[in-house]
């Protein structure tokens, strides 16, 4: 399949999706996005339009982090990664005393490095 069609494949699901999903004061959406290498969470409340909350694998602490459980030997791929990003993400949230949230897989399939970054996202205490 042509990598165009297959984007435009992913944004049509990605529309349909947030016909339905709503970020709200209350409980905001967390929409991900992934790329090849990295992978990327925000926390957006869709009334007001702001971004409360961003992370990545990217961010500075999240790859201290994954650079020391690195050299441990505890990460070895994008998916444990992307649970590390999920847990850091719910930490900065429980620090803003956001505790539920509506979840956003943004077209992607359920699996793999966005099943993982829900995963963590859960186990740092966020509800969805």
């Amino acid at each position: 399949m042509r990598p165009e069609v297959k984007i435009e494949k992913r944004l049509r699901r990605k529309k349909r999706i947030r016909k339905k999903v709503l970020g709200t004061q209350e409980r905001p959406r967390l929409a991900i996005f992934r790329s090849k290498k990295q992978i990327y969470a925000q926390v957006i409340d869709d009334l007001t339009g702001h971004t409360l909350i961003a992370c990545s694998s990217l961010t500075p602490e999240v790859k201290e982090k994954l650079k020391e459980l690195k050299e441990k030997g505890e990460v070895k791929n994008k998916v444990e990664a992307a649970f590390i990003v999920g847990k850091f993400l719910a930490e900065k949230a429980k620090a803003k005393g956001i505790e539920k949230v509506v979840f956003d897989r943004g077209g992607y399939k359920y699996h793999g490095r966005v099943k993982a970054l829900a995963e963590g996202a859960r186990s740092g205490g966020l509800e969805f």
